[in-house]
């Protein structure tokens, strides 16, 4: 039975401004890591909609809650993101750290503490990792689905200049149909040349 998350760690965590954090995008093999970061100010909602980790959801869930979050003055929220030249610069776990430490600084309240998903701390903030924590922790989960949804429409804008690789359809997930797109089309200022399957391709073209 899949977990749902609610509000438990964020009442006796002991702090009263709490973010969660989360992040989509560390797997696919081009565009940025996108870190989302939820405040609520109170937690008791009567027309909450689900908000479940956002891998779990439809694409009509997540952007029913993506709304919902993001136009409620009860909800403070900011998403934040490195871009696939700062993923190669600094790996995609410290990318991933530093997009949710920028979404967090973005926030514009004093976070007394973070619930971050995962089990690294971002250093300079101030909570506790949380693993799995997008299935334990309605901030967190509220996070995930800010960062999926931005994610997912930063992708849908960069495929109408590359419609080739389908990025609407695979999100820069290394699918067959994607890998062969790059292949055939080869890579761009996009994609993260230290991940494998375009590490493999740069490095094969260059012996050619």
């Amino acid at each position: 039975m899949r977990s749902v998350p609610d509000f438990s760690i964020e009442q006796n965590c002991g702090h009263k401004i709490i973010a969660g954090v989360d992040e989509a995008g560390r797997g696919p093999l081009c565009g940025p890591v996108v870190a989302g970061a939820v405040v609520f100010k109170k937690y008791n909602f009567d027309d909450m909609p689900l908000i479940s980790d956002s891998k779990q959801m439809s694409e009509k869930q997540r952007n029913i809650a993506y709304d919902w979050i993001t136009n409620n003055p009860d909800i403070v929220w900011a998403v934040a993101e490195c871009s696939a030249q700062e993923i190669d610069e600094m790996n995609i776990l410290q990318a991933s750290l530093t997009a949710m430490k920028r979404a967090v600084s973005k926030l514009g309240c004093e976070v007394g503490y973070c619930l971050i998903d995962g089990n690294k701390m971002p250093k300079g903030l101030t909570g506790e990792p949380v693993v799995k924590g997008d299935a334990k922790s309605l901030s967190i989960a509220a996070a995930s689905v800010i960062a999926k949804v931005t994610r997912d429409r930063i992708m849908n804008e960069l495929a109408k200049k590359y419609p080739q690789y389908e990025w609407e359809k695979n999100a820069g997930y290394p699918t067959q149909q994607h890998l062969q797109a790059i292949d055939k089309y080869g890579i761009n200022e996009h994609y993260r040349k230290t991940y494998r399957p375009v590490k493999e391709r740069i490095e094969k073209n260059a012996n050619s």
